[in-house]
């Protein structure tokens, strides 16, 4: 998800990597594919649905389809089966193309300069294509008719809809943005904080909206099976979502947050507070020694005191490179 490094020297063209954007859109393909295969037939809505759409059948309700809130099980089940599938498919490619599988975080991903418009629009096409596909699988492959389309629940209106879905995307968003896109010591372990993270999210907004945090998601089901006239939610909500959360990453990057809490990604028994007798002393006693004043400090913030050359050379916190370097200090 990160740019690739490159000479300031060399102008940067527009389909200059168009090779490498070419295999990043066929590799969502079968990323979303994937995905949605698992999260939304294998093991998922469908096969979570399809005993009660049964029975609904069979008592002459409308042919098989749900049309009822979820129970506690099966919104337990819905959200695990999303949360768990995301979780493995972005594992599986995110060394390769980031493991992406959705057209909004594609979108939040070329806002803040993650990748370049070429590769957005390859993406974003992709993704689509690959849940129509998913769907058409599903639909071929399970028996009766699918019930994974997303819908605004009972007494939910349009509106409502919309700014539901636009929050919990905002919050996917934003964990892709802070786990994956910012580089710390967790980041190749950020499949699992973004698989929570739907798996969250999708605990909220299922019985409201159906719960999709992702147009492609919605829009392959409604390609194979009709679209309603609320679809427009699901374009419009999750787009305002990735506005949402790229604005307060910017914020955050724009107030420099590693500065906020510069230890928090050290391992550095060091940096850790000194404890409640040490702090104790140091507020209680003046001119102890320098390591009551260093015990002071730390207590004084409640949070542990940070020196800079606790770091590698020429790197701070969380490894962004060091401001305060004395003259001559090299670089590393």
């Amino acid at each position: 998800m990160a740019r690739t490094t490159k000479d300031p020297k060399t102008p940067e063209k527009l389909f200059g990597n168009i090779s490498l954007d070419l295999q990043a859109a066929w590799l969502e393909f079968c990323g979303t594919f994937v995905f949605l295969l698992f999260a939304l037939g294998l093991g998922g809505v469908q096969a979570a649905n399809y005993q009660t759409a049964l029975e609904a059948s069979q008592n002459g309700q409308g042919g098989g389809s749900v049309s009822a809130p979820p129970t506690i099980i099966q919104l337990l089940y819905y959200s695990a089966a999303f949360g768990l599938s995301l979780l493995f498919s972005v594992w599986l490619f995110y060394r390769v193309t980031g493991g992406i599988f959705n057209p909004n975080v594609t979108t939040a991903l070329l806002l803040t300069g993650a990748i370049g418009p070429v590769r957005w629009a390859l993406c974003c096409a992709a993704q689509m294509v690959g849940a129509i596909a998913a769907s058409a699988v599903l639909l071929a492959l399970l028996p009766g008719p699918i019930s994974f389309n997303t819908l605004p629940g009972p007494g939910v209106s349009k509106a409502q809809a919309t700014f539901i879905e636009m929050f919990v995307t905002a919050a996917l968003v934003l964990s892709v943005l802070m786990l994956a896109v910012e580089k710390h010591r967790t980041t190749p372990f950020a499949p699992v904080g973004i698989g929570l993270t739907l798996f969250a999210c999708e605990l909220f907004a299922l019985s409201f909206t159906g719960g999709s945090l992702n147009t492609a998601r919605s829009f392959g089901p409604a390609v194979v099976s009709g679209f309603d006239a609320s679809h427009w939610v699901y374009w419009v909500g999750p787009f305002l979502g990735s506005l949402l959360a790229v604005a307060l990453y910017s914020i955050l990057k724009h107030v420099k947050y590693w500065h906020i809490n510069p230890a928090q990604d050290s391992i550095d028994y060091n940096n850790s507070p000194s404890g409640p007798v040490d702090t104790v002393r140091g507020m209680t006693s003046q001119n102890k020694g320098h390591h009551n004043v260093k015990s002071s400090q730390r207590g004084g913030s409640n949070t542990s005191s940070v020196d800079q050359e606790d770091y590698p050379t020429g790197t701070g916190p969380n490894g962004y490179e060091r401001t305060d370097r004395p003259t001559g200090e090299a670089a590393v």
